[in-house]
C-alpha cells in the first residue's frame, strides 16, 4: 500500500512537472534591445563644427519587451512594447517630445496559415522598405537614404518635409500575409480618431521579395495628417497641406564579394497656395563589401525637390567600416557628407560602438 502511494505521488509530481514545462514552452517573454553611441564631430551647412558624444550613430538605441503565447492550431498571441533611448544623455525617446514607446506598442494574433494582425503603434511598411535596401540601414546619423526620406531640407524657396507621419504610426492596424515563395505583403491603416474627420487618415503597404541572394521591394503610403488631423501647419510652407503620396522601389543582390543596393523614390506633398505642390525625386546606390571581420559600407543618394517657386538638388554620400567584435557587439567608423544647391556642405564623422542584448 505504501509503495502504491509513493508511486502515485511520483506520477502526480511528474505529470505536474510536464504540465509546467508545456506551459513554459507555450508562453514566452523576452527583454531585448540595443545601445549605440559614438564620439565625433558634426557641422551643419553654414554652421560651426561641434564635437560630440552622440547617440545612435549606426542605429537608434532602443529597448523593449516582447512575447507570445501558443494558442494551438498554428495560432499565437503576440505583443511588443519598445521605445527609443538616447545613451549620451540617459533619456528615453529620440527627443524630449517622444513618448515612451514610440518604436512599437502593439498586441496581435499570428497565424501560420492566415498571416499576422497587429493593433496599436506600428512601424510602417514604407520605413521597412527604406531600411532594408541600403547598406547603412536606418542610421539617422550617417545614412543617405534616411536623410532623403525622413529628414527635412530647405533652399529658402522650397521646403522639403520628407516623409510626413514618422516611421511609426499610432492608432494603426497592420496585416501581414504569410510568406509564400519569398513574397510578403504588409498593409497598414491609421485612424485619425476625430469625429467628423473620417477622411483624415494614413494608409500604405509594401511588397517584399527575398530569394537567395536577390531581394526586391515596392512600397506606397498616403498621409492626410501627421499626429492629429489638421496639425501640419508648421513651417508656413506646409500651412496648405492636404495629403502626401509616396512611392518607392528597391533591389539588392549579394554577390558574396559585394552586396549591391539600389532605391528610387517619388514623394508628392499637396499644398494649396502660390508655392504649389512639393515634388521630391531621389535615388540611392550602395554597396556592402566584406573586409576581415566586418564590412565596408558605401552609399550615395541624389535628390531633386521642386515647387512652383523653384527647386534644389541634394547630393549625399557616406563611407563606413563596421567591425564585428562578436555576434552582438560591433565597432564602427563613419563619414557623412551632405550638400544642397548653393549651400556649403554639412558633414559628420565619428567612431562608435553598438551592443545588442
Amino acid at each position: 500500500m505504501q509503495q502504491t502511494t509513493k508511486a502515485t505521488l511520483a506520477l502526480a509530481f511528474l505529470g505536474a512537472a510536464c504540465a509546467s514545462s508545456a506551459a513554459v514552452a507555450q508562453s514566452s517573454v523576452t527583454l531585448y534591445g540595443q545601445v549605440d553611441a559614438f564620439v565625433g564631430s558634426t557641422r551643419a551647412a553654414g554652421g560651426d563644427r561641434t564635437y560630440v558624444v552622440g547617440a545612435g550613430g549606426m542605429q537608434t538605441s532602443y529597448w523593449g519587451i516582447k512575447g507570445s503565447e501558443d494558442l494551438g492550431n498554428g495560432l499565437k498571441a503576440i505583443f511588443d512594447l519598445n521605445g527609443f533611448l538616447r545613451a549620451d544623455v540617459g533619456k528615453s525617446g529620440r527627443s524630449d517630445t517622444d513618448a515612451m514607446l514610440t518604436r512599437n506598442a502593439f498586441v496581435g494574433l499570428q497565424s501560420h496559415a492566415y498571416g499576422t494582425v497587429k493593433l496599436g503603434r506600428n512601424t510602417t511598411p514604407y520605413f521597412l522598405s527604406t531600411i532594408l535596401f541600403n547598406p547603412l540601414v536606418d542610421s539617422y546619423t550617417f545614412g543617405p537614404s534616411i536623410y532623403h526620406t525622413f529628414k527635412t531640407a530647405t533652399s529658402g524657396a522650397v521646403y522639403d518635409p520628407g516623409i510626413i507621419g514618422d516611421s511609426g504610426w499610432s492608432n494603426s492596424v497592420v496585416y501581414s500575409t504569410p510568406t509564400l515563395g519569398g513574397l510578403t505583403l504588409n498593409l497598414i491603416y491609421a485612424f485619425g480618431e476625430q469625429p467628423g474627420s473620417n477622411g483624415q487618415n494614413k494608409w500604405g503597404g509594401n511588397l517584399t521579395y527575398f530569394n537567395g541572394p536577390f531581394g526586391a521591394t515596392a512600397a506606397f503610403q498616403q498621409a492626410r495628417f501627421n499626429a492629429t488631423p489638421g496639425d501640419v501647419t508648421s513651417p508656413a510652407a506646409l500651412a496648405g497641406f492636404s495629403k502626401q503620396n509616396a512611392v518607392q522601389g528597391g533591389i539588392s543582390y549579394d554577390f558574396k564579394l559585394v552586396k549591391l543596393f539600389a532605391q528610387a523614390q517619388y514623394i508628392k506633398s499637396a499644398i494649396s497656395g502660390a508655392a504649389g505642390d512639393i515634388k521630391h525625386r531621389n535615388g540611392q546606390l550602395g554597396a556592402s563589401v566584406p573586409v576581415g571581420a566586418g564590412n565596408v559600407l558605401v552609399s550615395y543618394a541624389y535628390d531633386k525637390t521642386s515647387n512652383n517657386l523653384g527647386d534644389f538638388r541634394r547630393n549625399t554620400a557616406a563611407l563606413a567600416y563596421d567591425y564585428n567584435l562578436s555576434r552582438r557587439t560591433d565597432v564602427y567608423a563613419a563619414y557623412f557628407l551632405d550638400k544642397l544647391t548653393a549651400q556649403s556642405h554639412a558633414d559628420t564623422y565619428g567612431v562608435g560602438v553598438r551592443h545588442r542584448f
